[in-house]
C-alpha cells in the first residue's frame, strides 16, 4: 500500500466470504488501515468475517446493498463517526443463486433473473459512488475499486452465453466509467476503477471450475494480492480504467 494510507480509513463492501473476506484479512495484516469498516449481508454467512472483530480496528456493519436507504444509512453512519475514506472496495455481486443460474441460451432468458442480475452486480456500485462521494477525502489519492469481470467486456465476447450476468458487468462499468468523468471534477483525487479479479477458487465460481486450468484458478489470498498490488499503484490518470489482475488494462 502506498505510505500516504498510513493510518487511513478503508471499507470493503461485501466482505462475507470470498475475495471481500480475503481483503478484509489483508488490510488488517497491513498497518496502513487505522479504521476498516466491512459490510455484510447476514450474520450467518458472515462468520469468519465477525470473527475478526476482535481486532479494534474492525467494524462490521450489516449491509443490504441493493437498497438505497441502507447504503444511506451506511454513510451517516462513517460520517457521524468524523471518518473520510482513504480506500472502498466493492465485492457485491452474484453469478448464481437458487434458481438464478447463468443462461446458456436465449431460450433461457427471464426477465425477473436479468432484472436481479442488475440489481445486484450494477446498481449497487453506483448507490455507493452517490453516496459516499461527500466521504472521500478530499486532500491526497482515495480509490473506489469495484470488482467487475473480463466476461463483462463487450470487445472480448466471443463464445456468448451468460446474457445478464455479462450484461449486468458490462453496465457495471459503464456506470464506474461514467462515474469517474464526474468525480474527476468534484473529487478530482479520488481514482475509480473496475478490476476482474480472475477465476478464483470461491463458491461463486466452484460450479463452472471444470475446464479451468489449474494455473488460471487463483487463490483467495493471491487475488487479493495481486489486486492490491494494482490498487497501490494507481495513479489519478486511470480513474475510469478496467484492469485484469496482472494489471494489463481490459477493453470495453
Amino acid at each position: 500500500m502506498t505510505q500516504a494510507w498510513q493510518r487511513g480509513t478503508a471499507l470493503v463492501v461485501g466482505a462475507s466470504q470470498g475475495i471481500g473476506l480475503g481483503f478484509v484479512r489483508h488490510l488488517l495484516a497491513s498497518d496502513r488501515f487505522d479504521c476498516l469498516f466491512a459490510t455484510y449481508r447476514q450474520p450467518e454467512t458472515a462468520t469468519g468475517l465477525l470473527a475478526l472483530q476482535t481486532d479494534p480496528r474492525l467494524q462490521c456493519l450489516p449491509l443490504e446493498a441493493t437498497e438505497e436507504g441502507e447504503i444511506a444509512q451506511l454513510a451517516a453512519k462513517i460520517q457521524g463517526q468524523g471518518r473520510g475514506l482513504d480506500l472502498v472496495i466493492n465485492c457485491v455481486g452474484v453469478l448464481h443463486q437458487g434458481d438464478l443460474q447463468p443462461e446458456k441460451s436465449l431460450r433461457q432468458i427471464d426477465a425477473d433473473q436479468l432484472l436481479r442480475y442488475f440489481q445486484i452486480n450494477s446498481i449497487p456500485a453506483i448507490l455507493l459512488a452517490k453516496h459516499l462521494q461527500p466521504l472521500l477525502k478530499q486532500e491526497g489519492r482515495t480509490v473506489f475499486a469495484n470488482l467487475s469481470a473480463k466476461i463483462g467486456s463487450i470487445e472480448d465476447n466471443r463464445i456468448g452465453g451468460w446474457y445478464g450476468y455479462r450484461a449486468s458487468k458490462a453496465a457495471l462499468n459503464m456506470l464506474l466509467k461514467t462515474a469517474a468523468i464526474e468525480y474527476s471534477r468534484k473529487n478530482p483525487h479520488t481514482i475509480i476503477v473496475a478490476l476482474h479479479p480472475g477465476t478464483t477458487d470461491t463458491r461463486l465460481s466452484e460450479p463452472f471450475q471444470r475446464n479451468v486450468p489449474p494455473e488460471k484458478l487463483f487463490a483467495v489470498d493471491r487475488t487479493v494480492a495481486q489486486l492490491l498490488t494494482i490498487i497501490a499503484g494507481l495513479t489519478e490518470a486511470d480513474t475510469g480504467a478496467f484492469f485484469s489482475w496482472d494489471g494489463s488494462r481490459l477493453p470495453w
